[in-house]
């Protein structure tokens, strides 16, 4: 056992499975949350609403989007900067829902 391990032991393929449709669902869930939260902003001209549509948008939204070109461009400075604004766009992201609920 290497201490640190880097590397995932081996799982079962329904759990890599399961792993992928739960993210793909809680994507789908994170923009349609970030939408109502759009369409309550747009109706009652809130601030509020419009940094939770902002925030559920960055958090969820992009990380989401951004895992196609991850996928299909294999190279590893190409990664790295995807995982650097995915991280950094998740951070902004609850940085806008915990001003929105400060409001």
């Amino acid at each position: 056992m290497i201490p640190l391990q880097l590397t995932f032991p081996e799982v079962p393929q329904w759990v890599r499975i399961f792993t992928q449709v739960a993210q793909v669902l809680t994507a789908v869930v994170g923009l349609l949350i970030a939408y109502t939260a759009y369409k309550g902003y747009r109706r009652n001209d809130s601030r509020p609403m419009f940094f939770i549509a902002l925030g559920f948008g960055l958090a969820i939204g992009l990380p989401f989007v951004l895992v196609v070109p991850l996928v299909l461009v294999e190279s590893a400075l190409f990664a790295t900067l995807i995982t650097v604004v995915s991280e950094g766009a998740t951070l902004v992201g609850l940085g806008c829902i915990l001003y929105a609920l400060r409001l």
